[in-house]
């Protein structure tokens, strides 16, 4: 469910994201009329994409393990951006449109930073790997399944395929970004500790 969720996610903020993008280009251009035609094109597209945009990003918040700073700045950056567009388009305001587009697009910059998880290239014993990078949403014993995770303690997947995940992510996991060393030892790790 957490990987279908952030999915309709995506979609809702990638067409939330290009109708303030066309909105402010027409503002930009001093296109006022193609502007006016434009909202109310996408009056009711809008509506439904920030209602998705919102109640997804909510069940997203609840559901992920741990909040980080960069998710803050994130959802001020965003709640910054709706006041001032909302302003912007009403009194045809280009700097608060420009600013409002500017905080969205870092928003969704920050979002794509955070996708991939880093780990030190230094550490290369499994367990230490799976706990610093695993637990969170696989939990110690592979059942947690926070934020969509696979339930490692059932998993029939063979070592290279479940490096293949690591390395490259799969449905809602991200890739994590570690040497194909590390993420054979993590494997390793959960064929060995963890899958019953």
């Amino acid at each position: 469910m957490f990987s279908t969720i952030l999915k309709i996610h995506s979609i809702s903020v990638t067409i939330f994201f290009l109708i303030y993008f066309i909105k402010t280009l027409l503002l930009l251009s001093n296109a006022n009329e193609k502007l006016e035609k434009f909202k109310s094109y996408t009056k009711i597209l809008e509506m439904i994409v920030s209602v998705l945009f919102l109640l997804t990003g909510i069940y997203l918040i609840i559901n992920i393990p741990e909040i980080k700073p960069m998710l803050i700045i994130k959802l001020v950056l965003v709640v910054a951006s709706i006041p001032l567009a909302v302003i912007a388009y009403k009194k045809y305001n280009k700097i608060l449109a420009l600013f409002s587009l500017m905080f969205i697009v870092a928003a969704y910059g920050l979002a794509e930073m955070s996708r991939t998880k880093k780990v030190s290239t230094e550490i290369v014993d499994g367990k230490q790997l799976y706990e610093s990078s695993c637990v969170v949403c696989h939990g110690n014993d592979g059942k947690l399944g926070m934020a969509g995770a696979t339930d490692l303690s059932q998993t029939n997947l063979q070592s290279s395929e479940i490096v293949s995940v690591i390395l490259n992510g799969k449905n809602a996991m991200p890739k994590v970004q570690m040497s194909e060393e590390q993420a054979n030892a993590v494997a390793k790790y959960v064929l060995e500790n963890i899958k019953k």
